[in-house]
């Protein structure tokens, strides 16, 4: 069997790209869902395609950069089926620009989103996980924090704070309840570039996507190997990116 089958996984920025697509997959598996996004007319037809092929899906309005909005995700899962066994910590955003344009606003919201969103979903399942004797952490960060680039020095210093952080968290629970997998994703069909303010960036970074980028089920499946390892083995870190990509 399975070990990923009957766990109950809740799922941040689930509406569209990785997010949607680790949903797909721990619910193929035998996983009950709990997915949570900004966007509920998305999130609302991904939970329905779930329960069309014969999986359990529930959804939840989440905005990440709202504490009680990520508690609400995690009290969701408990509420419905019990227990939390997993928060996959997937939303986030990239506005990426030189450090010179001093964009403030653009630096906080990645702040919020890529980094004190994980801090929310620690801060909501921990407590979960050391109650329940077991839980699963697994943020999705980047490979921009791997190799740093020109324009994207806040996005990837986000990603890396995110490092940080689970590496201590890590570190403070040897005891053998909590398990911390991080995952890079390299260049990946997603709209996540979509969001970049200067035009010649986004197009050049959606050219890169269109040309180079994999399909986000490689990042969700990378997702399922880590969650489906037995208790006692933990997949620390994990690096998916396009074999063409520098």
């Amino acid at each position: 069997m399975s070990g990923i089958e009957n766990e109950v996984v809740a799922i941040t920025g689930a509406s569209s790209g990785i997010g949607a697509a680790t949903a797909r997959e721990l619910a193929a598996r035998g996983a009950a869902v709990v997915l949570g996004a900004r966007r509920t007319d998305r999130l609302d037809a991904v939970a329905e395609e779930i329960r069309r092929a014969g999986g359990r899906a529930e959804t939840v309005t989440v905005d990440v950069t709202r504490r009680a909005d990520v508690q609400t995700l995690v009290d969701r899962a408990v509420d419905r089926f019990g227990r939390l066994d997993v928060l996959v910590a997937n939303a986030g955003i990239a506005r990426t620009a030189p450090l010179a344009d001093l964009d403030v606003d653009d630096w906080d919201a990645m702040i919020d989103s890529n980094l004190r969103s994980v801090l929310h979903g620690i801060a909501a399942a921990l407590p979960v996980f050391r109650r329940q004797g077991r839980g699963h952490l697994v943020t999705v960060v980047s490979t921009s924090g791997i190799q740093i680039v020109p324009t994207q020095g806040v996005y990837a210093g986000t990603k890396n704070a995110v490092r940080t952080l689970v590496e201590a968290l890590r570190q403070e629970s040897t005891d053998g309840v909590l398990r911390t997998t991080s995952v890079s994703p390299g260049y990946v069909r997603t709209e996540l570039v979509d969001s970049v303010v200067d035009p010649e960036l986004r197009a050049r970074y959606q050219r890169d996507m269109a040309d180079k980028g994999i399909d986000p089920a490689a990042v969700a499946r990378a997702i399922a190997f880590a969650i489906d390892q037995p208790d006692d083995v933990e997949i620390g870190e994990l690096v998916i990116r396009p074999t063409r990509q520098g």
